[in-house]
């Protein structure tokens, strides 16, 4: 779900996708605020699927939307991603496919004041689009480095934590946690229905110096 590299580096975007190569048989990135579009595309070239609108797997239908304005830390879809969007949820209706929305940026507030000025813009209007379809079952994003899970009307709201630092929850300020670094495991099944579950790292340690006052 995005900040795949925390300046956009070359080596980095390499790095993550020969090591993910040995772990996972697929993986579809996003871009976050952190990442350089032409770079990760450019570490991509062998392998375009990486970077997907439209995954369709089982009774899923997996939609990868790019909340990503170049040079800035906020987030914004903009037209051309919402009626990317609207399509298809369209598409994966016509299919009978359930459908789980993924972006960088978070659509709604946290809680903590100071990350909450950098959600989606457009939001409402992505939402105005997701509430035409039922088939649209949940909306996963990163960017707030915490869990977040509850249900906006009928639509399952998640969140992953960072597999680097944490950001304390509910702070108006910019705050770190000392939880470890996390991912969180979805298991999509043919009812529509989501099992999901966050994991930690257990086995290493992790220091963060609690007392910093901004992330770069």
């Amino acid at each position: 779900t995005g900040d795949l590299s925390d300046q956009g580096a070359l080596n980095a975007y390499f790095r993550l996708r020969d090591y993910t190569r040995s772990v996972c048989q697929h993986q579809f990135w996003l871009l976050g605020n952190h990442d350089h579009a032409e770079t990760l595309r450019k570490a991509t070239d062998d392998n375009k699927d990486l970077i997907r609108n439209d995954i369709r797997v089982g009774a899923w239908q997996i939609v990868m939307l790019n909340s990503q304005i170049p040079g800035q830390v906020g987030g914004r879809l903009g037209p051309r991603q919402l009626a990317l969007l609207e399509e298809a949820l369209q598409a994966g209706a016509d299919a009978g496919l359930n459908t789980l929305v993924c972006l960088h940026h978070q659509p709604e507030p946290v809680g903590s004041a100071w990350i909450d000025s950098q959600a989606v813009l457009d939001a409402d209007e992505m939402f105005a689009v997701i509430e035409q379809y039922p088939n649209a079952k949940a909306v996963l994003w990163g960017h707030v480095h915490q869990e977040v899970d509850y249900l906006r009307k009928s639509v399952r709201m998640l969140a992953t934590p960072s597999t680097c630092i944490q950001f304390a929850r509910h702070s108006d300020d910019f705050k770190v946690d000392d939880l470890p670094p996390g991912f969180r495991h979805l298991q999509l099944l043919p009812d529509g229905s989501i099992n999901t579950q966050v994991y930690r790292v257990t086995d290493r340690s992790f220091t963060v110096d609690l007392g910093s006052s901004g992330y770069l």
